[in-house]
């Protein structure tokens, strides 16, 4: 896969809201087969596609870059051979550093920046008025992907926020599917009044009822579309801690897998445990290597690793 193709492939993930880490080497100390430049996508499943090196450096990689996946943090990885150059661990505060010693490298070290390019929130704004069309234009500046939607059309389970505001068209509805789907904000854009009229008529519990923002948005003094649009938005930047504690799991297909580790026995590299992660089968138990090399060399001598 050329850095073309690689960066056409990173752009179809972004349109599908598929988060994945893009690795870059930026530089090198021979021998390495990597080059500057050369990279590779991570896939939320430890896919790797593109090229950052041969099987152990990219084992590294996909491992490293599926905890970026998770916190959601950029990391410079540094792989190098020598075992005494610091142990694997997180970055330290600041450092954004991440080195791992990988003593199965032919004798050169990689420096890769892992980006995570992970979707914006994504919003489902419902209505055509000019409160509807101020909070699609405002949310866009701050940065989250927001969608006009649809009253008939389903709810993707990636959606994080629903702001209604049809001025008492479809509102039931869609309150109550978002409610019962777990979206993390709801706001429903009425007077005071209605507001608890509309509530009252939902055939949801006072728990679910509770999770309901209306009016929505802080108390700013908002007159003009934009100004209520401003107030909505600053709502949800307050209360995002919570939110982000109550999200409903993404899509399985997009989700960043649950991260399971196991150590090489033969070199002791942590690898993470994929569906393409090589192994072997050892007294009813499943071993995991980086690389074809450790496996191998367990395969010829298992007793010689083996541990109390």
């Amino acid at each position: 896969m050329t850095n073309a193709e690689l960066l056409t492939r990173a752009d179809a993930l972004r349109h599908g809201r598929t988060p994945f880490v893009l690795a870059t080497v930026v530089h090198v100390e021979r021998p390495t087969s990597a080059r500057p430049g050369d990279s590779a996508l991570v896939l939320p499943d430890g896919t790797v596609e593109g090229f950052v090196g041969g099987s152990c450096a990219e084992t590294t990689v996909q491992l490293q870059g599926l905890r970026v996946l998770r916190t959601g943090e950029s990391v410079l990885l540094r792989i190098t051979p020598g075992a005494d150059t610091g142990a694997e661990g997180p970055p330290g505060p600041g450092e954004g550093l991440v080195t791992v010693a990988n003593p199965c490298l032919s004798g050169g070290t990689l420096d890769i920046f892992l980006e995570a390019n992970l979707p914006p929130a994504l919003a489902y704004v419902y209505g055509h008025a000019p409160i509807a069309r101020a909070l699609l234009d405002v949310g866009r500046v701050l940065g989250l992907d927001a969608r006009p939607a649809s009253p008939a059309g389903p709810l993707p389970p990636d959606l994080d926020v629903v702001v209604i505001a049809t001025h008492g068209r479809d509102e039931e509805t869609v309150l109550i599917d978002a409610v019962r789907a777990g979206i993390p904000y709801i706001g429903l854009v009425a007077s005071p009044k209605r507001g608890a009229a509309v509530l009252t008529a939902l055939d949801l519990t006072e728990e679910q009822r509770a999770r309901i923002h209306t009016p929505a948005g802080l108390d700013i003094g908002a007159r003009t579309p934009a100004e209520i649009a401003l107030s909505v938005y600053a709502q949800i930047v307050a209360l995002r801690p919570q939110a982000a504690r109550a999200a409903p799991p993404a899509a399985e297909s997009t989700a960043p897998r649950i991260l399971t580790e196991d150590v090489d026995p033969v070199c002791g590299m942590t690898v993470a445990i994929t569906p393409d992660t090589l192994s072997l089968d050892r007294a009813g138990t499943r071993v995991y290597f980086c690389g074809p090399g450790c496996r191998h060399a367990f395969a010829d001598d298992p007793s010689r690793y083996a541990h109390d």
